[in-house]
């Protein structure tokens, strides 16, 4: 017989009834340091007392009046987001997925209105996730992500990640735009150099090419800046974020230039719950510690801190961790016994970390992670592969 939820998702049988700060709380009582936030969502950690306070207070005044309607703490979350970064313009959604989607459309719109709807051919990459919609499962292309879901929404062309000689050949007359992570979260925390980002935005200006970055799970502060392309120096022409914009609550957003976005008139897109007052409230609260200079470089104080114990970790056990990945606290650790063996046995330790391709563990801790965490943190993955180290003599 089916269970009431949908069996989608393998689900680990711990059942978390609170959160405190990097700590989750199972209804036995056990404490758990949570490293994986969510899957970079809570940026602030659980029950941030800022995020209470903007909730609970825009719930009772107002929940929802839809889009039909001039919505006030939408208007200003969009100003501190144009203010922030490369955008003109903003439109809020509810997930990643949805920024996806828009963000093809977006694109595809944006040529048709030039008069060239042949120029529909978007350049996605290797080893990518951008969600499970069916625009978002196309532009991943795996067989994991599309069997048995066709037929699947044509105009994707897949690239090896980290060829540019390859991303020059496949641009043509008919290339929209090429959609990017800049670090590949799902596909083994994958960073691009920083030259590759540079010399993709030149080829978009060589050739009159869009760029979209899906920052969904690398932006917000992720990587120590606000966005991770900033390290690079360059901007892109559409970026989808979501997941740490809302620190919990379901928010996302897709930011453009007004070039970008100038064929999204009204009625060509649409949300119900998109940029609704509950989600705004908090994404502005969120916004106050993420966009704050001081914030970001005790992220990146903090980043080092961890990988330093990392780094530790791999020479205390070679025969369990190869390398250390990543960027600011979106890392990884490779393994060389599978990974999900090492996620497992963080469990007896009592920390959560989140699986992902390339046979690497992530780490995605709240931002506002402590020292004294990061330290037991080190510890509880030490004791986690020295359990799988003992299992395999």
């Amino acid at each position: 017989m089916i269970p009431s939820v949908l069996p989608t998702y393998t689900r680990t049988p711990l059942n978390f009834v609170k959160g405190e700060g990097s700590w989750l709380v199972e209804q036995d009582g056990r404490r758990f340091l949570d490293l994986g936030a969510g899957i970079a969502v809570n940026a602030l950690g659980h029950a941030h007392p800022d995020l209470i306070s903007a909730l609970t207070e825009q719930a009772g005044n107002l929940w929802h009046v839809s889009n039909l309607y001039t919505i006030p703490k939408q208007q200003a979350l969009a100003d501190k987001l144009v203010e922030a970064s490369f955008a003109d313009t903003v439109f809020f959604t509810n997930s990643g997925t949805e920024s996806c989607e828009l963000a093809v459309k977006m694109a595809r719109k944006y040529w048709a209105d030039k008069g060239q709807p042949d120029r529909f051919e978007i350049i996605a990459f290797e080893g990518a996730f951008h969600g499970r919609s069916s625009a978002a499962i196309a532009a991943a292309g795996t067989e994991k992500m599309v069997g048995g879901f066709g037929p699947v929404l044509p105009g994707f062309t897949h690239l090896p990640w980290n060829d540019f000689e390859a991303v020059k050949g496949a641009v043509t007359e008919k290339t929209a735009a090429i959609l990017i992570e800049p670090i590949q979260g799902e596909g083994g925390i994958r960073a691009l150099p920083d030259q590759w980002l540079k010399d993709l935005r030149k080829l978009c200006d060589d050739t009159d090419t869009l760029l979209i970055l899906d920052e969904v799970q690398c932006g917000m502060g992720r990587t120590g800046r606000l966005f991770a392309h900033e390290w690079a120096g360059i901007t892109p022409d559409i970026m989808m974020v979501a997941k740490g914009i809302g620190g919990g609550f379901p928010l996302g957003a897709v930011l453009a230039t007004e070039n970008a976005a100038s064929g999204m008139v009204a009625g060509t897109h649409g949300s119900t719950y998109g940029g609704n007052p509950l989600g705004c409230a908090v994404g502005l609260a969120v916004m106050d510690h993420v966009a704050n200079p001081r914030f970001l470089a005790e992220v990146n104080r903090k980043a080092g801190a961890l990988r330093q114990k990392l780094e530790g970790l791999v020479a205390a056990h070679p025969d369990v961790f190869e390398e250390v990945r990543g960027s600011g606290l979106m890392l990884g650790l490779k393994c060389r016994v599978p990974a999900g063996d090492v996620v497992k046995a963080g469990f007896k330790q009592m920390v959560l970390t989140v699986p992902a391709a390339e046979n690497v563990m992530r780490l995605l801790p709240p931002l506002n992670i402590s020292d004294e965490d990061i330290a037991e943190a080190a510890t509880r993955i030490d004791k986690a592969a020295s359990s799988v180290e003992a299992t395999a003599e």
